[in-house]
């Protein structure tokens, strides 16, 4: 007997077996999304059905992205501005104020090479081995929800 989930072994990039192995345990689609506590799975998917680059649907996920990424910002070290920069740069475009690709480009950049990013990522690396840190992801996954009600 196939599961609704089956179809996902086909997306491309695919996604995590841990997602794929949680999601077989609901009955469809729309509960899974319902139930889901990992806001980066529901990003993934997402992603999928952003539609094209600055689409009003890519647009609408850079904007619950940018809520999600601003939970990060506790991890990051004192005094550290570029994440920040960056995260309210891609909500000035999200939100369609005159800001160009390259503008984006060089802010992510700077985010990325910064202590921050690293902070950031080991901060989401220790979520699925650290109960505490599960907190920010089920954070995440009630921001995308509110944006996104309807499993997409």
């Amino acid at each position: 007997m196939t599961h609704w989930i089956d179809s996902w072994g086909t997306l491309n990039p695919t996604p995590c077996q841990e997602s794929i192995d949680w999601a077989k345990t609901q009955p469809d689609w729309q509960t899974a999304w319902n139930n889901c506590e990992r806001g980066d799975w529901m990003l993934h998917r997402l992603a999928r059905n952003m539609g094209e680059w600055g689409s009003p649907a890519h647009r609408k996920l850079v904007l619950a992205a940018c809520q999600c990424a601003r939970l990060a910002l506790p991890y990051v070290a004192e005094g550290e501005k570029r994440p920040l920069l960056a995260i309210e740069l891609a909500e000035r475009w999200a939100k369609g104020e005159a800001i160009s690709r390259e503008q984006l480009r060089n802010a992510a950049d700077a985010a990325y090479t910064s202590d921050a990013a690293y902070a950031a990522y080991a901060a989401y690396a220790s979520a699925t081995a650290d109960a505490a840190h599960k907190k920010p992801l089920k954070e995440c996954a009630d921001i995308i929800r509110k944006a996104y009600p309807e499993a997409p």
